[in-house]
């Protein structure tokens, strides 16, 4: 296994690139076109951890992500919150009154429709932020426009036109620390700090089993700051659910409210035990 890199989705440039260099800055940083792409490099062995993005404040969960993380074998051991701001960038000596278009992510023009209509731009959607300003800087045209993170710009000998042109300055995103190393262990908080445990279920095909797989939580006073659902296997019937929790299992309520939750459950699984990051302190 290589102990120095941390794969993520996206080109070299992309938000991914700068959680990594932010959170892992010794860490060698390895651009997957997919996550998919992403999740097997740490998978096989090609990278010791992941920086898998999972949901931003404003656009909501990235698609794709969370039905991908039960099958990914992969274990969470930390999560980092990214402040977002994009930037509109074009080529050297390209004015903004020039422009006609421009590219970027179909989330990132979510998270800049303002100036988007502002400025009367026609959206080309791509794959990844970064990889529309790389486009940009191999096919120089006056009239378009990239909107990518500063990093990018940097990378790519692009001029930012517009600074922070993101809707709402705080938007977020969330990214997970992921690792194959069934061994490895999430970094011990330190006093005071929370930990967050995130795991999946089935409930049974039995009469509210979700009210009552859920009634544990509550009765024992366990936090759960996350319920979402998604269907397995294009199923209609076969719906997972992805949650977390404050707390750890070895926690006395915890390990009740779980006893609880596996007696209406007909799969259970923990994907991961990790501190809290200081960010929820920050905005709780």
């Amino acid at each position: 296994m290589n102990r120095n890199r941390i794969a993520f989705q996206g080109e070299l440039g992309a938000n991914g690139h700068e959680a990594c260099l932010a959170a892992y800055p010794d860490m060698e940083p390895v651009p997957c076109a997919t996550f998919e792409e992403a999740f097997e490099a740490v998978r096989a062995g090609e990278c010791r951890l992941g920086m898998i993005a999972v949901e931003n404040s404003i656009a909501g969960r990235v698609a794709d992500v969370h039905h991908l993380l039960p099958s990914s074998g992969l274990r969470i051991i930390g999560e980092h919150f990214k402040p977002i701001h994009f930037q509109l960038m074009a080529n050297p000596g390209v004015r903004v009154d020039d422009l006609k278009s421009v590219a970027s992510m179909p989330i990132a023009f979510a998270q800049c429709r303002g100036t988007i209509a502002r400025l009367g731009l026609t959206r080309e959607p791509v794959s990844d932020t970064a990889l529309a300003a790389r486009q940009l800087a191999e096919r120089p045209d006056p009239t378009r426009a990239a909107i990518a993170p500063a990093l990018a710009a940097r990378l790519y000998g692009l001029n930012i036109l517009l600074p922070d042109i993101e809707d709402t300055h705080n938007n977020t995103t969330r990214f997970l620390v992921m690792t194959a190393d069934a061994d490895a262990e999430a970094p011990a908080p330190g006093p005071g700090v929370k930990c967050v445990t995130s795991f999946v279920f089935r409930v049974r095909n039995l009469p509210a089993a979700l009210y009552k797989a859920l009634g544990g939580f509550a009765t024992n006073g366990v936090n759960m700051t996350k319920l979402e659902s998604y269907m397995e296997n294009a199923a209609f019937t076969a719906t997972f659910f992805y949650s977390e929790i404050d707390g750890r299992p070895g926690d006395e309520a915890v390990a009740r409210a779980f006893e609880e939750l596996q007696f209406f459950s007909e799969r259970f699984e923990i994907l991961g035990v990790y501190p809290a990051a200081p960010y929820r302190a920050q905005v709780g």
